[in-house]
């Protein structure tokens, strides 16, 4: 099957509609929190004026909570400004179906202001666009790969809603990491994912369980970043959606419960020079043959991964993943093959790559990247030299600089970055500042189930 298999041009999608195939398309793009947000047009609607002109949402999108309520404090768009629109242009290079909607295709857009056309800085897409233009003048196309994993439960969002998300029922009952029966039972969904996902233009490699009661892992192929990080968002859109349809529920949580496996976003980073990898080499770095590309970038992501720690780890949930013993780094050290470490170097020759360990799976791909490629081409641009590489159990190794504890420290340190805001400019540090201190206050206001096991009867 051809990796194009689901991707639509203009004529294909025209046809699929004259046919009655296609009658809806989706027009979306992802908010801070990578959520998907947007229209559904009628397809034919969307052939006559939208894929050429785009359409409007509202500027709120990219200054709301979770629970949709506008949040003060924004420069990019408030009350005083009167809310005004964006205007969102489909990237056509996305066109797709999406098989597991009756009907049904999808475009992603980049947001851009309405007024003078210029892109929205603040916009997640927007960001990592601006980060691929520096490291395409710089020579390079960036190749990356999203591993993320999470939790399957035979209850309902709904039912999981009602039971105030407590006493839910995994499908599994036992630990099933690489267990082939326990994936059996399961099937019914990733199978479905895996075929959904590949019929809408994602090549998928393989899914397996995982480490915890009901956690698994779904692996979809590498691609350029910004195809990649579109990929990430539509995959999990589609498992939402799925197992809506089953009567089932997934998780993307980082840390969903105290006593199971966190669930990771482990992240493979690659940079290619005229269809080559510009990572391979034959200097020595401990046990790694590399080039002074890879050098340096690896340099640049250790350096900078406290500046940037906000866009791998977003919520205040995001920091319970990282425990001794986790699976989850705990230090910001790097080495071959080494889980224990939050860099972990891997492939060799043409496939050497670095896979980041610090993203959960609550991540906005979109950030990810964008700061690890910004992390990485000032690597090259200082020749920063990485940390000495590490052999053992980094988990002992509490020498070694600690991942930030929490989210209010994370956000302390990206918004006093000078490496931050020369990589992505002052407004969209102050923007994200106020959006990580705004879902800080919402934890620090809310009153929990840890509260109330606590306190409830013994207090």
């Amino acid at each position: 099957m051809s990796e194009n298999q689901g991707l639509l041009h203009l004529d294909e999608l025209r046809a699929l509609v004259r046919r009655d195939e296609i009658d809806t398309v989706l027009v979306v793009f992802t908010d801070l929190y990578g959520r998907f947000m947007g229209k559904r047009f009628d397809a034919g609607f969307f052939l006559e004026s939208a894929a050429r002109d785009g359409t409007h949402c509202c500027n709120y999108l990219l200054t709301v909570d979770m629970e949709m309520e506008p949040v003060p404090g924004y420069e990019l768009a408030n009350w005083e400004l009167g809310y005004g629109d964006f205007h969102m242009v489909p990237d056509l290079s996305t066109l797709r179906r999406v098989t597991w909607l009756e009907k049904t295709a999808m475009v992603i857009c980049d947001l851009e202001d309405d007024k003078d056309h210029a892109p929205v800085a603040e916009a997640p897409r927007s960001l990592l666009r601006r980060q691929l233009e520096a490291s395409s003048s710089a020579g390079y196309d960036v190749f990356a790969a999203s591993e993320l994993e999470y939790y399957i439960f035979e209850d309902t969002y709904r039912e999981a809603h009602e039971k105030g998300y407590s006493g839910l029922r995994p499908t599994g009952w036992y630990l099933e990491d690489y267990h082939m029966l326990q994936g059996t039972r399961v099937e019914k969904l990733n199978q479905a994912v895996r075929r959904n996902l590949k019929s809408s233009g994602i090549p998928v490699e393989n899914s397996k369980g995982e480490w915890g009661l009901g956690q698994h892992e779904l692996n979809i192929r590498y691609a350029e970043a910004l195809d990649m990080a579109d990929r990430h968002g539509i995959y999990k859109q589609c498992f939402k959606e799925i197992a809506e349809e089953l009567e089932m529920s997934v998780t993307f949580m980082a840390k969903y419960d105290d006593d199971q496996a966190g669930s990771s976003c482990h992240v493979h980073l690659s940079l290619w020079e005229n269809k080559l990898n510009s990572f391979d080499g034959t200097n020595e770095l401990g046990p790694v043959r590399c080039s002074d590309i890879f050098r340096w970038v690896r340099g640049g992501w250790s350096a900078h991964a406290p500046d940037v720690m906000v866009f791998y780890a977003p919520t205040t949930n995001s920091y319970r993943r990282y425990k001794a013993g986790s699976w989850a780094p705990t230090q910001l050290a790097w080495s071959h093959d080494n889980r224990t470490a939050g860099f972990r170097v891997v492939g060799s020759g043409k496939s050497l790559r670095i896979e980041c360990r610090l993203p959960g799976a609550d991540c906005n791909p979109y950030l990810v990247y964008a700061a690890a490629l910004a992390s990485g081409l000032d690597g090259i641009y200082n020749q920063l030299e990485p940390p000495p590489h590490f052999e053992g159990d980094v988990y002992q190794a509490k020498e070694l600089p600690a991942v930030p504890v929490n989210l209010a420290e994370a956000t302390d340190l990206f918004e006093k970055s000078a490496f931050a805001r020369e990589a992505f400019g002052d407004a969209v540090v102050d923007h994200y500042t106020r959006f990580f201190r705004t879902e800080e206050a919402a934890r620090d206001e809310s009153v929990s189930n840890w509260d109330r096991k606590r306190y409830f009867e013994r207090i």
